[in-house]
């Protein structure tokens, strides 16, 4: 480590980061870009940040700079005007308002890269900026927005929504001065689409590991509340979307008591799809098998992470998922927790299967519960397994490991950047 921040001690660098939404708001979205932002400062990096108009439809406020746990963000305010409520004009009216206050911002502040961090809508605006001031622009997909449209039932794959903002995504990455990702999926569809593979970097999901404790012992006052004493606990903590496949978990749990009737299931978190699950439970006979314990405390949630013995990440198959690799199972293998997940491409990026976590058949609630049964019967197994899933984060996973990726890709813009002034 001493070593990447010798190489950055000498290099001075101002990067505009563009949002779509940010911290106060809770969201892997955010503690992502918080996560980066932190690293980049501590790598001796200036960092200046401004969300686009959709932080303000999630946070309604009419101020236009806020500091945040020692961030300051610039706030872009929602779009005035009858056309930008209506569908797809509100989406340019996006653009549009972020480009103009992308401008302001970056002539006051005089960034050397603008960082645009998708969804698209970002990377247009920040296209429009870089041009007119002539600064690089970096571009980072997190997912395709098309994709999570899909998943969310705004949008139909195929349909002509989706190849419009398909269309838009990759107008983005050819005219962007370089693109990031964060993971192999994300770089090898983006590649598919014409795009050079030189001009695409992966910047990995990592974790903060003095966030998060190893060893933590579960705290019998709560798991009495829960009624969780003496029994085996399978968990998820995250947020309720169709995609992660909870109801997938469901059907699985009748088995799962059937072979071994203390088995319960702990639910932390909410979402759209909360009302279906609890309803679905009822239908299944598992209601008192399911505990749901609505959303906590960002810090009280560790003493949840502690009552669980097997975090369970029934993720779907779909695109967004063969593609994208999520942040929650890193969280639980940074505190040396057993991990079991489906074999959907952006888990078996992260799960090396009996190494650091299991895998199961995705879709599939019979391999479910036989892996969760077998995994709950060899108790031998889970040291090697913990030891190995904080070992595989310390080592790959950490926000130092990955942030530093960056330089490159900066040092590479500004280099021609200041050749062609030259020139």
């Amino acid at each position: 480590m001493q070593a990447v921040n010798d190489r950055n001690a000498g290099m001075s660098l101002h990067i505009l980061h563009i949002l779509d939404h940010s911290i106060p708001l809770h969201s892997g979205y955010t503690f992502r870009t918080r996560a980066i932002l932190e690293q980049q400062r501590a790598l001796g990096w200036k960092t200046s940040h401004i969300t686009s108009a959709k932080h303000a439809l999630a946070a309604p406020s009419n101020v236009l700079e806020e500091d945040v746990d020692g961030l300051h963000f610039y706030r872009t305010p929602q779009p005035a005007g009858t056309l930008a409520r209506l569908p797809v004009f509100d989406q340019i009216a996006v653009i549009n308002s972020l480009a103009e206050r992308l401008e302001q911002v970056a002539r006051a502040m005089g960034p050397d890269i603008l960082h645009a961090h998708s969804p698209v809508l970002n990377g247009m605006a920040a296209l429009r900026a870089g041009k007119k001031l002539n600064i690089p622009v970096v571009y980072e997909v997190r997912a395709f927005w098309e994709d999570a449209a899909v998943d969310h039932g705004t949008s139909r794959e195929g349909g002509a929504r989706y190849r419009a903002t398909r269309a838009l995504e990759t107008h983005v990455l050819k005219h962007a001065d370089a693109v990031t990702c964060i993971c192999e999926g994300l770089r090898n569809d983006i590649v598919a689409r014409g795009i050079g593979a030189a001009k695409v970097t992966v910047i990995p999901n990592a974790v903060d590991l003095e966030r998060f404790t190893l060893g933590g012992v579960p705290d019998p006052q709560l798991a009495s509340r829960l009624g969780l004493t003496g029994k085996r606990v399978l968990g998820f903590i995250g947020s309720f979307y169709a995609y992660e496949g909870l109801s997938l978990l469901f059907q699985a749990l009748p088995k799962m008591l059937a072979g071994m009737p203390d088995v319960r299931l702990l639910l932390v978190g909410g979402g759209p799809q909360e009302a279906g699950l609890k309803q679905l439970a009822a239908g299944l006979n598992i209601t008192d098998k399911v505990i749901f314990t609505g959303r906590v405390p960002h810090d009280q949630v560790q003493r949840y992470y502690d009552l669980v013995d097997i975090f369970v990440y029934p993720r779907l198959s779909m695109r967004l998922t063969e593609l994208v690799t999520p942040l929650k199972p890193l969280e639980a293998m940074a505190q040396g927790r057993l991990v079991l997940a489906s074999d959907v491409g952006g888990h078996r990026e992260l799960i090396r299967q009996g190494e650091n976590g299991m895998l199961f058949r995705a879709d599939d609630a019979d391999a479910l519960a036989e892996s969760a049964l077998d995994l709950l019967a060899h108790e031998d197994r889970w040291p090697a397994l913990r030891a190995q899933a904080r070992c595989y984060v310390e080592a790959e996973r950490n926000w130092p490991v990955s942030v530093a990726r960056y330089q490159a890709v900066y040092e590479r813009l500004i280099s021609s950047s200041r050749g062609l002034a030259c020139a």
